[in-house]
């Protein structure tokens, strides 16, 4: 009898451990799995998702205060329930993003979802359950600069490209622009009829971050860098620059088919010449040229905040889409004047410019400035961090020098601004076959004390690089500049 209500008893006790374990795994171990478990794009659990609209979330601010995202109150009382809506419209989409229930989430408002919708702050939230008050998110405030932006658009003109604009000594993003763009209050409708939408020919395609295209000549101060940091070279360094030059066993064109004499590397930056940089990169070795990409941030995503699936690595391509490093048989010589299978973002275009402009010292890029809880407290401020030490400063310096000689004689001479020196460099890239050019110009000001670096792109233009990418620069620094100024 004893022996029969042991074994009973043992009994219990497994089913009830077998009970504890499964109720374990399914409300403890596996509820976030539970929660986020989607079919077809569609979340299953839908419970935390209308949890989510009974709470205002944080507002999404500009630098100056202009409110990116707010919040539309629907219902009273326990049917009481928040939408999301955004008063900028298409102007800050990429950048803010959106948040719907039905439609899910994107940029900013994805990156910082626990922030904005109050789960990060722990003490607030026990807080706020001790005295019975609902759950509020924290306000974000960004370093987009409204005035910069809208120059961006207007200098676009409704032609596809991007411009990124960031403070070189801190990695703040006061402009992302894109053309084309989507209006996100649009986007539950949209999605309604269409799908998701975001290839690359939708206007949700974060061109910025997400798009990759043949840099063309900006891609020479990815080479200038290395040549002068490692002492390989000076700008004083003469070489030749005759056309038709053989790079890797293969005859190389200047521009336009000019020969240029033996010219300095200065001279040579000036006028974009072809075969001096292809010479160049060709002597230093993919060891060295990899090397320096990697510190500038190519061959990975960039540590910016935004969500992971909205950013592209900057690289050398094969055709299957796999980026190549210096163990991979690469031309490099044409490497370094932005030809090969290089393709670049905007944004990481825009990251060169800003570590020659920050003294050889690339900050990690960002949106984020502080979150401040309901009550107007601060809750957190982003804090600076250093991305790469690229070059040492004298190296940033003498290519600062060499840059400003680009814009005040060379290729870039449309990017001048009145009273402020400018160094850049203009790149024009042949696609479709030469029938259309990517247009590129990187740059940054002033150039004795940078307060904005720059790139900015157009696709399938006509024109260079100089004649159509370089006058958008010039307004977007005229403004931000200004206004920085004025302020």
């Amino acid at each position: 009898m004893n022996n029969q209500i042991t074994r009973l008893f043992t009994v219990i006790v497994l089913l009830f451990g077998l009970l504890v374990v499964f109720t374990s795994r399914w409300t403890v171990f596996e509820a976030d799995s539970l929660e986020s478990q989607e079919i077809d794009g569609q979340q299953v659990n839908q419970r935390p998702l209308l949890e989510q609209q009974r709470i205002p979330r944080g507002v999404i601010r500009a630098a100056d205060g202009t409110r990116l995202a707010v919040n539309r109150r629907r219902g009273t009382g326990q049917a009481r329930v928040y939408e999301r809506r955004y008063p900028q419209g298409s102007v800050f989409a990429h950048s803010v993003g959106y948040s719907f229930i039905q439609a899910g989430d994107s940029g900013l408002e994805r990156f910082y979802n626990d922030e904005l919708s109050g789960d990060k702050d722990e003490f607030g939230s026990l807080l706020d359950q001790v005295l019975g008050d609902r759950k509020e998110g924290q306000d974000l405030r960004t370093s987009l600069d409204p005035r910069g932006q809208q120059a961006a658009l207007s200098a676009l003109q409704g032609r596809n490209g991007s411009v990124v604009a960031l403070e070189p000594a801190t990695g703040k993003v006061l402009v992302m622009a894109n053309v084309p763009s989507y209006d996100p209050n649009d986007v539950v409708e949209e999605q309604r009829r269409r799908g998701r939408g975001e290839s690359e020919g939708s206007g949700r395609f974060n061109r910025a971050t997400q798009a990759r295209y043949p840099p063309g000549s900006t891609f020479k101060v990815v080479t200038a860098a290395a040549a002068l940091d490692t002492n390989t070279y000076n700008p004083d360094s003469l070489v030749d620059g005759k056309n038709n030059k053989r790079i890797s066993g293969v005859p190389l064109q200047n521009s336009g088919g000019q020969d240029f004499p033996t010219i300095t590397l200065t001279e040579a930056l000036t006028n974009s010449v072809n075969t001096v940089w292809a010479e160049v990169g060709e002597k230093m070795g993919a060891d060295t040229m990899y090397r320096y990409m990697r510190r500038f941030g190519f061959n990975q995503k960039p540590p910016i905040d935004l969500p992971g699936d909205e950013l592209t690595a900057s690289g050398v391509y094969n055709n299957r889409g796999r980026l190549l490093d210096d163990e991979d048989p690469v031309d490099i010589g044409r490497v370094a004047i932005g030809q090969e299978r290089l393709q670049v973002t905007p944004l990481q275009m825009a990251m060169v410019a800003s570590a020659v402009a920050n003294g050889g010292s690339l900050m990690k890029p960002h949106f984020a400035d502080r979150f401040v809880r309901p009550d107007g407290r601060l809750a957190s401020r982003y804090r600076q961090e250093e991305a790469a030490q690229v070059m040492s400063r004298s190296t940033a310096d003498r290519l600062t020098d060499m840059m400003g000689q680009v814009v005040k004689e060379g290729t870039g001479t449309q990017a001048a601004l009145e009273g402020i020196d400018v160094a850049g460099k203009t790149g024009t890239a042949e696609v479709q076959n030469g029938a259309s050019n990517q247009a590129w110009f990187i740059a940054f000001a002033p150039k004795d004390d940078p307060k904005v670096a720059i790139a900015v792109t157009v696709e399938r233009t006509q024109g260079q690089g100089g004649t159509v990418a370089a006058p958008i620069a010039k307004q977007v620094m005229q403004a931000l500049i200004g206004e920085q100024a004025s302020g």
